[in-house]
């Protein structure tokens, strides 16, 4: 009994096997943290190979400034910018992300811009608005942003070159034309440098410790109209105050006297902006809402008394022309037009009539085709278009703006804390 007792594990062999476990996992741990202590000597060494490079391209850019000086033209080169920004894709070998290698570049571009020289941008404030975030992820934080009353007040900041460029909402997905906006090309002489489309997606802003503690919701008329279903269902009992933008929303519910109950719609980042906490997320009731905004700036026109100029030459790049032209009032006058854009292989994307202010019953025709119409082998066509046309103009050539803020619209659903 004492020879098959002397077999069986006993207490004493429990430490030992114990030990052993322990020591494994303090092992595993150790070389983990000798691992991660390398990791990050490597990460220190590439920031400092990134310090260094970002300042021999800045000192670059401040060379470029300095040749640029005694020239009035823009700085921002919106065809450029893409053509380094499609290479820099093309090339990417991974694991960077391609929208990430886009976002930093783009901040590299603001970077450069305002380095060449301070960019002023007007856009329709006050800051937290939809416009200003659009203008802040394409044009990037180097830009400084001026806030304006209204969009008239965007174009007459550019026009007057009191601002280098300007950020206007141009039409929506859901609901059409910035009717205002088409209008003041017609008022102003600046021209279209860049377009982008941005994801209007809304989130419900507050301090207030759940959606039942909510008893008023402020925001612009556009937004809580847009989110009236999800408000219906998931607030019915809050009053719905408009104000004159998000921003001053989301003051108001940071702000107010009843704040712990108060809640703004607005997008996203503007919680970090005024102090908000964000309750829920994506609440809009058609998740497919995109805004089309152009990027605005003086320029020459490319059109005199009708008469068509020469394109620039060397001019390339763009994919698209936003055009405003008027017709003689006779049968056939805008199917001349159509049929001169066919024969020549170019595709209309868009074709809108607005009225013209001032001339009752009289109407002026906005376009966008698929083609840079400025190079230099449409200047046939440019001459034919402007006999065919009493007045035609080019609002500017650029290229095919990028979607911002993209989310998977399949899989994306709206999230709240309900209590």
């Amino acid at each position: 009994m004492g020879d098959s007792n002397s077999h069986w594990p006993g207490p004493a062999s429990t430490p030992e096997h114990g030990t052993g476990c322990e020591t494994g996992r303090k092992e595993k741990i150790h070389n983990a943290d000798e691992r991660l202590s390398t990791i990050r000597h490597e990460i220190d060494a590439v920031d400092q190979d990134l310090l260094d490079l970002f300042n021999r391209r800045a000192a670059l850019s401040c060379e470029v400034g300095r040749i640029k000086a005694g020239s009035p033209g823009i700085i921002f080169r919106p065809v450029r910018e893409k053509e380094v920004l499609d290479s820099l894709a093309a090339r990417n070998p991974g694991p960077l992300p391609e929208d990430h290698l886009r976002a930093i570049w783009r901040e590299i571009f603001s970077s450069s811009r305002a380095l060449q020289r301070p960019q002023n941008v007007a856009y329709l404030g006050p800051e937290g608005t939809f416009s200003y975030f659009a203008g802040v992820e394409y044009l990037g934080h180097a830009a400084t942003f001026h806030p304006c009353n209204d969009i008239a007040q965007v174009f007459e900041e550019v026009a007057s070159g009191r601002c280098e460029l300007g950020v206007v909402p141009l039409e929506n997905s859901l609901q059409g034309t910035v009717g205002v906006s088409f209008d003041l090309f017609l008022k102003h002489e600046v021209f279209i440098q860049a377009e982008l489309f941005s994801r209007i997606s809304h989130c419900l802003l507050s301090n207030a410790p759940s959606l039942a503690a909510v008893r008023t919701v402020y925001s612009h008329p556009q937004p809580l109209a847009q989110c009236g279903t999800w408000l219906r269902t998931h607030l019915p009992n809050a009053g719905l105050v408009p104000v004159e933008s998000t921003a001053a929303a989301a003051q108001r519910a940071a702000q107010g006297p009843d704040q712990e109950h108060a809640a703004a719609i607005g997008h996203g980042k503007l919680a970090d902006l005024a102090g908000l906490g964000t309750l829920a997320s994506r609440i809009e009731d058609e998740p497919g809402n995109w805004t089309r905004f152009v990027i605005i700036g003086p320029k020459a026109s490319t059109a005199q008394g009708g008469k068509i100029q020469n394109p620039q030459p060397g001019h390339g790049g763009a994919d698209k022309t936003s055009l405003l032209f008027t017709l003689p009032d006779k049968a056939g006058a805008l199917s001349r037009v159509l049929d001169l854009l066919a024969g020549h292989g170019i595709n209309m994307r868009k074709l809108e009539s607005r009225p013209m202010r001032g001339q009752c019953w009289k109407y002026v025709f906005f376009a966008d085709v698929e083609s840079d119409l400025e190079d230099p082998r449409h200047a046939d066509l440019l001459v034919q278009l402007g006999h065919a046309c009493t007045g035609f103009r080019i609002l500017g050539s650029y290229p095919t703006g990028p979607q911002l803020d993209r989310l998977d619209l399949h899989t994306d659903e709206p999230e709240q804390k309900e209590s």
